[in-house]
């Protein structure tokens, strides 16, 4: 029997709109993986040869760029952050739309416009970097997993940097998108040295780009 082929799908807001495409692409997890009282990490799937990992999304990446997990999905911001060499993203599944955006409280004086040394709280720790490099702005970034929102309000940071979907989030904590970074959407992920050796991993990104197309096409 060969080695079990490794798939990394993220927790969180990807994965229902993941499932279906998974489906068409003929990766489809057990009913375990469907029962929200199950906190187990592995899975089968109705494949002998294939199992699931659900780890969190910045460890989808991490588990494919060191060959732990052969593919899997995520979304390009965490493709972005880490920059792995050994990571290649072949197919966009064209859900999980959203984009990464600085936000700031409403009423910000002229002496933080106008800093060229920011701090800002953001999980894009190196996207957050660059950003702000090409505008000539120094940004010491605050690391946080979660909470953005109310770094502001607490003094701990002067803008954010954080994926936005309706907005509604910002306005409730009274703060205003300034700047969009980068549109976001859910990709197909494979390690390379993967892709090269193990035909499988081919044939996975077939099947995904073969339904990422049928999609477009209707």
């Amino acid at each position: 029997m060969p080695d079990l082929l490794t798939f990394a799908v993220p927790k969180g807001r990807i994965l229902d709109e993941a499932l279906p495409v998974m489906a068409r692409a003929g990766v489809v997890p057990e009913d375990a993986f469907h029962d929200k009282a199950n906190r187990s990490l592995t899975f089968g799937t109705t494949r002998d040869d294939m199992r699931l990992i659900r780890v969190r999304a910045f460890d989808v990446a991490t588990f494919v760029a060191h060959g732990a997990a052969q593919a899997g999905i995520v979304g390009s911001d965490v493709i972005e952050e880490f920059d792995y060499a050994d990571l290649y993203a072949p197919v966009d599944l064209d859900i999980g739309h959203c984009h990464l955006a600085v936000a700031e409280p409403g009423q910000v004086s002229d002496t933080i416009c106008s800093a060229s040394h920011l701090r800002v709280a953001t999980k894009y720790p190196n996207i957050t970097r660059r950003h702000f490099e090409r505008q000539g702005i120094q940004a010491e970034c605050v690391k946080l997993n979660g909470a953005m929102e109310i770094a502001p309000v607490l003094g701990l940071a002067g803008r954010i940097v954080d994926l936005v979907s309706t907005g509604r989030t910002l306005k409730q904590n009274g703060l205003v998108e300034t700047s969009r970074i980068m549109d976001i959407s859910a990709r197909l992920i494979v390690n390379r040295a993967a892709l090269k050796t193990d035909p499988r991993v081919g044939a996975l990104v077939e099947a995904f780009r073969a339904d990422a197309s049928a999609r477009k096409a209707a």
